[in-house]
């Protein structure tokens, strides 16, 4: 980790993520039910689940912002307690604000992690503007940290890891989940 890059997560007080291609791997699944209905499923990786756990235990606020809406992503936010949801907006910069206003925070205590073009204006604007291994070509070019792993597959507890890391919070963070106060 360089320096600057550890002073850009030392920090931040909100993470930010997009679904599609960083929660998960970028791939819907539709089943079909009786009727002639489908559903939509997502899959979604442990470790990230975790990593989000971490932060929130190290007192690191979590939200989401989708171009998308999912009943599988609502409850996906519940389980992990994720404190802001916003969804099915492609223009990300209005939810992305109005999360600003109500957490008091400003664009340099937030990270933001996104894969694709429609994430670039947050990402601009982000302290801390990451990106999943296997992200479009173009957003490579306009953020300050590239996971290791892709989209789905652990790139967000890596993100939770490089911050908490950062801020001398893994230990702690993780000494809380074995042992709740």
């Amino acid at each position: 980790m360089t320096s600057q890059l550890r002073a850009r997560a030392r920090k931040i007080k909100l993470l930010l993520l997009d679904v599609d291609g960083v929660l998960t791997d970028g791939r819907i699944y539709y089943l079909p039910q009786p009727g002639g209905r489908m559903i939509e499923t997502k899959t979604f990786h442990a470790r990230d689940g975790l990593g989000l756990k971490m932060l929130r235990t190290a007192g690191i606020q979590t939200g989401i912002i989708s171009g998308r809406t999912s009943p599988a992503v609502e409850y996906r936010a519940r389980e992990l307690e994720i404190e802001f949801l916003q969804e099915g907006i492609l223009d990300k910069i209005v939810p992305y604000e109005k999360i600003l206003r109500a957490a008091g925070l400003r664009d340099a205590e937030v990270c933001y992690v996104g894969d694709d073009v429609v994430d670039l204006p947050v990402l601009r604007r982000a302290g801390l503007a990451a990106t999943v291994a296997d992200c479009h070509p173009l957003v490579r070019r306009h953020v300050h940290y590239i996971t290791r792993a892709p989209g789905g597959l652990g790139a967000v507890r890596e993100v939770a890891d490089l911050i908490l890391t950062a801020q001398g919070k893994w230990s702690q963070a993780l000494g809380r989940l074995r042992s709740p106060a």
